[in-house]
């Protein structure tokens, strides 16, 4: 469930400011959590599409060269998010 539109039908009027703080900090976190989610479903996606032959898996385990390229892909794709998340750094600072 998203948990804005369950905040939408709220009277948020009645809450008090810690709890208003509270449900802000629990929207952000809920945020953030699907943002890293579609992250790696975007990230398994790509690896896949790559990786894995276009007849897709056809054994219970990734073979000598299934594996060694999704390892590949993953750190690459850790590394240039790294390398986004300095410059970010970098930029505000």
């Amino acid at each position: 469930m998203d948990p804005s539109n369950a905040i939408a039908g709220m009277d948020l009027s009645k809450l008090s400011d810690r709890d208003k703080q509270e449900l802000q900090q629990f929207v952000m976190n809920e945020s953030q959590k699907a943002r890293i989610q579609a992250s790696v479903h975007s990230l398994t996606d790509t690896c896949f599409r790559k990786c894995i032959p276009a007849g897709g898996i056809k054994s219970p385990k990734l073979d000598k060269y299934e594996e060694p390229c999704m390892r590949q892909c993953v750190d690459r794709f850790l590394d240039a998010n790294f390398v986004v998340l300095k410059e970010l750094e970098r930029m505000r600072g």
